[in-house]
């Protein structure tokens, strides 16, 4: 499991807060930004993002998250982690595990961190998991890149939401 962690550059975060609303987030990095520490914990970096925040508060108020981590490039398998997360200082996890890497997004460093407690993992099947061809970042043009504030190149209002939208 180490080696397929290691390996992902995306995964899906389930959160609820106290009240048990949900929250489904994407997150994204280089191939191992999700860091296994031991048998029995990960961790990822938190990085500035859409400015919600939903992921984090509700950590804050309920610990109990679910990971899901697919492979759609190369294996076309899934892994599905439940566990107890806690937001950690960078300093404070840095200490804890001096071989994290300094700069894992080149140019940003996180504030913070969450750690993972793993209570249960368990794999999810192939068969209706697609086959999917990566794209260079670049294909698109639409000149979407990591940490802007741009809400245009973040992708805005794309569904037309917002009031006094198309």
């Amino acid at each position: 499991m180490r080696e397929f962690v290691a390996r992902q550059e995306m995964f899906f975060l389930a959160t609820a807060d106290a009240g048990g609303a949900c929250d489904n987030t994407f997150r994204a990095g280089p191939p191992g930004f999700l860091h296994v520490l031991d048998e029995r914990t990960l961790a990822y970096p938190e990085y500035r993002g859409n400015g919600v925040l939903a992921s984090l508060g509700n950590i804050e108020e309920n610990p109990r998250v679910a990971i899901l981590l697919i492979d759609f490039f190369r294996d076309r398998i899934g892994l599905h982690v439940n566990g107890r997360a806690r937001i950690v200082d960078d300093a404070v996890l840095r200490a804890a595990h001096p071989r994290l890497p300094a700069d894992g997004v080149p140019g940003r460093r996180p504030v913070v961190w969450v750690e993972v407690t793993v209570e249960e993992a368990y794999v999810h099947c192939a068969k209706h998991i697609p086959q999917l061809c990566k794209a260079s970042r670049d294909s698109g043009g639409d000149g979407r890149a990591w940490g802007t504030d741009d809400a245009r190149r973040k992708g805005g209002d794309f569904f037309g939401a917002a009031v006094g939208g198309p």
